[in-house]
């Protein structure tokens, strides 16, 4: 199995990062435009005018844990998004993983390179800098 890991410290409570990776309208915001709730516990992602779907259901959180169940996704089904938040003072250290890929395929390699940019996407939007989700309705945002 293959993990994807990436750390950074966001410049902002720990209540308002939390926001922004437990909900559809906190993914919009530095993610993905197209977001929205599917039932009571899962998201849906919409990438690419929806040729892509992503359906994460909300599996486990607490106070300093969030973890997200991809439930579709030739490569991403049965893998894991893990949010560890921790005080840093005033700040926020975020720990991320995306967890249980079968291997490292070239798909695997070009998801990391992505939550890296989608980290500093999440930053910036925590930090009230935002840029906007990465991935609009129907493209990238640059």
């Amino acid at each position: 199995m293959a993990d994807i890991r990436h750390s950074i410290e966001i410049d902002a409570p720990h209540e308002r990062v939390r926001q922004l990776v437990t909900s559809a309208s906190g993914f919009s915001q530095w993610w993905a435009a197209d977001s929205g709730p599917k039932d009571n516990d899962a998201v849906e992602l919409g990438f690419f005018n929806k040729s892509t779907l992503y359906r994460l259901r909300l599996e486990a959180q607490s106070a300093a844990e969030i973890v997200w169940l991809c439930e579709s996704g030739e490569e991403w089904k049965g893998t894991r998004l893990r949010f560890k938040l921790g005080d840093s003072g005033s700040a926020t250290n975020l720990r991320f993983k995306h967890e249980g890929w079968a291997s490292e395929t070239d798909y695997f390699t070009s998801c990391n390179t992505t939550w890296g940019e989608l980290m500093y996407r999440l930053k910036a939007a925590a930090e009230g800098k935002s840029q906007g989700p990465l991935f609009l309705a129907n493209s990238l945002a640059y």
